[in-house]
């Protein structure tokens, strides 16, 4: 069993971006110079940056796999290039295409079985590690949102909670612990367990949870989907908002699940506002 069921309320949170501020300095500081590091795209540093923050921060792909990321940087560059008739070095990204096509695990795991026989996955794995590493030995700590603690406690008093994430579990125990909230949460999933649909499913299956009782929060488009996939509700924390989604959720919010009122008007419309704001253009239209 993953944990023990206390409770007739499941509450699932994102860690990087919904709970801690933490999403754009793991990407601006350590995912995005090690693509350039590690490819050698120096020359073209400042289109790098721009697609890799468009892509990782302020579109629909915000919060995605590191892996899916790194793909659609690559395509983003690529179009880039041709539209506009530039030479900005892109790597080859076929083999790293197939892999994530494949139904494989996106993991650093299944990644080191494929990259026996591709260089080019061999690259993405040294890059993976390599941020891997760098956030573990570099990163400072970064603390959580305003409200973000007091709301974590609140729901533990009040339902099962677990990290639903798709960052490394040894880099969520280690980031949940140093801030002091490990012991707000009943489990931790991380890049190991698959998908956010695949870990909420597991999560889902240690009791029988009523779909209006369980509530996912999160800051990307792909934690609404994993929400929706699995009939769940959902709670936007918004970015550039965080701090005040956080505190709308300990004013008012908690107590309307709590009470089975969330579900329909209001979070209809939260997600509305949510989905307005990661609707940039991407850099090479703006």
């Amino acid at each position: 069993m993953l944990f023990e069921p206390k409770h007739d309320f499941l509450i699932g949170v994102d860690s990087d971006g919904c709970v801690f501020d933490s999403m754009e300095v793991k990407q601006v500081d350590h995912f995005h110079p090690l693509i350039i590091k590690i490819w050698d795209l120096h020359v073209c540093e400042a289109e790098v940056r721009a697609v890799a923050e468009y892509v990782n921060l302020r579109s629909p792909w915000r919060g995605s796999n590191r892996f899916i990321a790194l793909l659609k940087t690559f395509e983003f560059l690529q179009e880039w290039e041709n539209q506009q008739g530039l030479n900005l070095h892109v790597p080859p990204y076929q083999d790293l295409q197939d892999w994530i096509e494949s139904g494989d695990t996106l993991n650093n795991d299944s990644l080191e079985v494929r990259a026996k026989t591709s260089s080019e996955l061999a690259k993405v794995l040294e890059w993976s590690r390599a941020v891997n590493t760098d956030i573990a030995t570099r990163m400072m700590p970064i603390p959580p949102f305003d409200g973000a603690a007091d709301a974590l406690t609140l729901f533990h008093a009040r339902a099962d909670t677990v990290v639903i994430s798709l960052t490394p579990v040894e880099a969520l125990e280690h980031e949940w612990s140093t801030q002091g909230l490990r012991w707000d949460m009943d489990a931790i999933l991380g890049q190991e367990w698959g998908t956010k649909p695949d870990q909420i499913r597991l999560a889902l299956s240690q009791k029988t949870y009523t779909p209006e009782k369980v509530l996912i929060l999160g800051d990307a488009p792909g934690d609404l989907k994993a929400a929706r996939e699995t009939g769940v509700c959902f709670y936007p924390i918004i970015p550039g908002q965080e701090a005040e989604c956080w505190r709308r959720l300990l004013a008012e919010d908690m107590d309307r699940f709590f009470r089975g009122e969330y579900r329909g008007k209001t979070e209809t419309a939260y997600i509305a506002e949510f989905e307005a704001v990661l609707n940039h253009p991407p850099p090479w239209e703006a």
